[in-house]
């Protein structure tokens, strides 16, 4: 069981990984983009098969206002992820190449919209199963070291929402422009430093949103 446990998250980090390594097209070139989708897509599935389980219970259970709210972000998650899948392929030269489709406009829009939405609900799905992380962060033994550590998450995230407006993610999830820019001047480290702190920024908004909604409606529940 905890073995299972454990490779559902090194499965989750590693789409992490491939996703934030995705957003550098710049950096990485077409060809190992196109390849680290191509893992990004089995990944996804193997996450989807590890939690086979939460497929089953889809139907079943009664459907509160937290659940509704987790299931909203993982559909949204799921067509966002199967947008940025189809326009991946579409707009292939070298994986897929041989299939000569042709994309145009639509393709180009599709990706970039679905990527964007794609990378903020994945930090919002990691924020709102976020417990596993809060949990090891509580168990560190210096009570100083804890508060270092949601001092540096706060500031980070204080800084993502900088990094949201100034790389523009609002305009590419709601398709406000037409192309995704990128300065292939700019170091790599500022790039990735920049994402990071937005993915930080969703993650923990979900997590206490998550917490603070819980609270707010057992106190609701208390009241009647």
């Amino acid at each position: 069981m905890k073995q299972m446990r454990l490779l559902k998250i090194v499965v989750d980090i590693a789409m992490t990984i491939l996703f934030l390594a995705m957003m550098a097209y710049h950096v990485t070139g077409n060809t190992l983009h196109e390849w680290l989708g191509v893992m990004l897509f089995v990944l996804f599935i193997l996450h989807h098969i590890l939690n086979w389980k939460w497929h089953v219970r889809i139907f079943k259970g009664r459907y509160t206002v937290m659940r509704i709210l987790m299931m909203g972000v993982n559909v949204l998650l799921f067509l966002s992820m199967v947008g940025m899948m189809i326009s991946g392929i579409l707009l292939s030269h070298e994986v897929f190449g041989f299939l000569h489709l042709r994309a145009g406009m639509f393709g180009r829009r599709l990706h970039m919209v679905s990527t964007a939405w794609g990378f903020c609900l994945m930090a919002v799905h990691l924020g709102l199963h976020g417990g596993v992380f809060a949990g090891i962060i509580k168990k560190i033994p210096y009570k100083k070291a804890v508060l270092i550590v949601r001092g540096a998450v706060t500031a980070i995230s204080c800084y993502g929402v900088y990094s949201f407006v100034i790389r523009q993610i609002g305009e590419r999830m709601f398709l406000l422009m037409e192309y995704a820019f990128f300065d292939y001047e700019e170091p790599v480290m500022l790039f990735f430093t920049d994402y990071i702190s937005i993915l930080i920024l969703f993650a923990t908004f979900a997590y206490y949103g998550m917490k603070i909604m819980g609270k707010l409606l057992q106190i609701r529940k208390e009241r009647e």
